[in-house]
């Protein structure tokens, strides 16, 4: 099957459209999680401590940046070093497949930049549409409950 990264041509069928979707809903479900995306970035400086990574992403509670860390390493794309030491030295970094992010990334932040101002916009006209919609709908409300 051709997918979309191969070929400029779109899904013609609904089966063609879900091999490409479900496969990506999954791994950017985990990527863009409530904090992934944050710890992923923090780690393309390089590869941090624990406490390093907590005090960087300001806000996030021990417990999610633990799991955040679990969910990261058990899909690859973060890598982690115990160190036997007393006190036990824990670091994580990038593995190589967490640091190929970067480029989509960087393209996506640069999408963003490009067209939030055009997003916001029309967030405002769709609201200010259905808006409208639902004040003409007011009176057929009020004259079929009657």
């Amino acid at each position: 099957m051709e997918t979309i990264g191969t070929t400029a041509k779109p899904p013609r069928t609904y089966e063609e459209c879900t091999g490409i979707a479900v496969p990506m809903i999954e791994v950017l479900g985990r990527i863009s999680g409530r904090w992934s995306l944050y710890v992923i970035l923090a780690l393309m400086q390089g590869p941090m401590r624990f406490s390093q990574l907590r005090r960087q992403l300001e806000g996030i509670s021990q417990k999610m940046l633990t799991q955040t860390l679990r969910e990261l390493e058990e899909d690859g794309i973060v890598h982690r070093t115990v160190t036997p030491i007393i006190p036990p030295r824990v670091d994580y970094e990038l593995t190589a497949m967490g640091r190929e992010l970067q480029e989509p990334l960087s393209a996506i932040h640069d999408w963003t930049m490009r067209n939030r101002t055009q997003v916001a916009r029309a967030r405002e006209r769709y609201a200010a549409a259905r808006a409208e919609e639902r004040s003409q709908m007011a009176p057929l409300r009020h004259f079929a409950s009657r």
